[in-house]
Formats: structure tokens, C-alpha cells, sequence
């Protein structure tokens, strides 16, 4: 399903929906440039993002749980004063067992804007 999405503003645009497949390593890896700030490891898409004092970053935590439910894909947070790690991968894939789909990327290109909108409004 990976090939549908050319830039991050696809992913920006896409819902999550259910998924069975895992992305081979090759769709993984072609998609990653869409979301540059992010990386890969453990088989999760990673990202920290930093904060000026712990009302931001709890305000992020919390915009992007909201969005994660509305998305129905959750990550794995850990909250820290000033900073914010979000990893995602998919459970339901690979027989669950997990790995990565086209959610994880999804998700990851709408928490990107999320911070982006609120550095932007000072939050």
C-alpha cells in the first residue's frame, strides 16, 4: 500500500486503517525520507522531540494522544521535562508479531505537523 504515498504532504492527507501487512524493509526505507526527522530503530519509527520546559511538552503529549486515538494508532511515549520520544510500529502485522505499515508513517508525518503548529503558536 506504501506506493500510494510519494510525499509527506500524502501521508499528511491519509487515514490509518486496519493492517495485516508489514512493510517489506524496502517500502520501510522508501518511506522514511517522507518524514526526515524521524529514524528507524528496533524495528520502530523513532523521534524525540524537544521542548522548552514540561507545560509544552505535556501539551504535545497530550494533542498527540488525542490525535492518536482519533487515528486509532497509538505510540509507545516517553515523557521527560523537556523532551518527548515517540515510537510507533504495528501490532496487528506480521501475524502479531508486529512491524512497521503504512500507519506508523501516517502517524508520524501528523505528529511532525502537530509540533510544527504548536512551536508555531508558543505552546
Amino acid at each position: 500500500m506504501s506506493a500510494r504515498f510519494l510525499t509527506g504532504a500524502d501521508l499528511l492527507g491519509a487515514r490509518c486503517h486496519p493492517a495485516k501487512h508489514a512493510l517489506t524493509d524496502g517500502e520501510a526505507a522508501r518511506l522514511l525520507p517522507l518524514v526526515p526527522a524521524w529514524s528507524l530503530e528496533n524495528g520502530k519509527l523513532c523521534r524525540t522531540f524537544g521542548f522548552l520546559n514540561y507545560y509544552r511538552t505535556m501539551a504535545f503529549a497530550n494533542a498527540l494522544a488525542y490525535l492518536s486515538h482519533a487515528e486509532d494508532h497509538h505510540p509507545e511515549m516517553t515523557v521527560t521535562y523537556k523532551n518527548c520520544t515517540v515510537r510507533y510500529d504495528t501490532h496487528s502485522v506480521n501475524d502479531g508479531r508486529g512491524g512497521l505499515s503504512d500507519n506508523d508513517f501516517i502517524c508520524a508525518a501528523k505528529a511532525d505537523a502537530l509540533f510544527a503548529q504548536l512551536d508555531k503558536a508558543g505552546a
